[in-house]
């Protein structure tokens, strides 16, 4: 994306360069927006006024454009860095500036195509490449990437698309179908004289269903947990409702450590709070720890129930299959997502595994961005 900045203002007005530039720098606002930041009209078009006044063709002076009329809070100056990052590269590692004339340019809504229908030449084919390889990097599987792609990939679980599972509630509200309620419809008739009137209907009403996250931490999910818990983040600030708890040598309930509005200090507040990170495993018995002291006294009765774990169990695969078992017949749906499965070559083999399949409703991939976005759409759909 250097190359996008290296497009400096000019007068060739909207057929040159500068609408290059300006296709980048919005784009830049839409994927801010994106990841969270409330990126207005006027917010935008104040970005490109600054950019153009200190010169497109200087990164640092573009950085700091950013910052000054794009964000207005803590939050939404993180945000701004991690995206400037997966956008035009590090924000650390900027070339020194050089003094560039200002300029007068005028800038509008520009189409995506020239008026013979050609595209905008070579930032266009720079947009299409970062597209490229963010698609890319939504299918890499997460355990197998870089610090700088861990970096852009954590901009990129703002989003993902978040829907909390619903369940009907015993008590009835107004609606287009359902039942007729004779009592509405008898009092719209009333306050007309008598006269006929629209039949009113009722149906019953919805609410969030709760969501339960079990996150395995032990020495074979190390690449993953990271992932999952921003996954678990960005449930938990999404929907009402999800707990999530870590699954290792012991188990460790982490809902309130996550709750902080900004994922950097939820994860370091979740390291914080979680003592066996990438120890052994025995899932059978923080599962009955977890339904003993939990799950059955309600918190899992009628949830539906995520384990994020490969299945490699230290302890008696019988246990882990009794608690998965106990757990299938208190919770509404039971999901168990490996980050094996849907990989090439993938059979599921592990003892543990085996042991749980039987009382598994749904047996999902969780290796990449893409997974997520899948899993989100079957715990919704439950």
């Amino acid at each position: 994306m250097s190359g996008a900045l290296a497009a400096e203002g000019t007068d060739e007005g909207i057929g040159g360069s500068v609408r290059g530039a300006d296709e980048v720098l919005l784009g830049f606002t839409w994927a801010l927006r994106a990841a969270g930041v409330a990126v207005t009209q006027d917010r935008a078009q104040g970005y490109l006024a600054a950019v153009a006044l200190v010169g497109a063709g200087d990164r640092r002076a573009t950085y700091a454009a950013g910052r000054a009329t794009l964000c207005a809070s803590p939050d939404d100056l993180l945000r701004h860095d991690q995206v400037f990052e997966a956008w035009f590269g590090s924000p650390h590692e900027l070339p020194r500036a050089r003094p560039t004339p200002p300029t007068t340019t005028t800038y509008s809504d520009l189409p995506t195509t020239d008026a013979d229908g050609s595209g905008g030449g070579e930032e266009d084919d720079v947009l299409r490449a970062a597209a490229s390889e963010t698609e890319v990097l939504r299918h890499r599987d997460v355990a197998t990437m870089s610090p700088a792609e861990r970096q852009r990939l954590a901009a990129m679980f703002a989003s993902l698309p978040v829907r909390a599972p619903l369940r009907r509630t015993p008590r009835r509200v107004a609606g287009p179908r359902g039942r007729v309620d004779a009592s509405a419809t008898l009092r719209a008739s009333l306050r007309r004289m008598g006269e006929p009137a629209e039949i009113r209907w009722r149906r019953r009403g919805v609410r969030p269903r709760r969501v339960v996250l079990l996150v395995d931490v032990s020495g074979s999910m190390s690449g993953y947990a990271d992932p999952l818990l921003r996954l678990a983040h960005r449930m938990t600030s999404a929907v009402p409702g999800v707990e999530t708890f870590t699954l290792g040598t012991r188990l460790t309930h982490l809902t309130r450590a996550l709750g902080a509005r900004d994922p950097e200090r939820a994860l370091v507040a979740a390291g914080a709070a979680v003592p066996d990170w990438s120890g052994g495993t025995r899932l059978g018995e923080t599962l009955q720890v977890f339904s003993d002291r939990w799950g059955q006294r309600g918190m899992a009765r009628g949830a539906v129930v995520v384990i994020f774990s490969d299945g490699w169990e230290r302890g008696d695969t019988t246990l882990l299959a009794e608690q998965v078992a106990r757990l299938q017949r208190i919770a509404h749906r039971l999901v168990w997502v490996n980050p094996h499965r849907g990989k090439e070559g993938y059979e599921p083999v592990q003892q543990g595994i085996l042991a749980v399949l039987p009382y598994v409703d749904d047996f999902v991939a969780g290796h990449s961005l893409a997974t997520y976005a899948r899993l989100m759409e079957v715990i919704a759909r439950a």
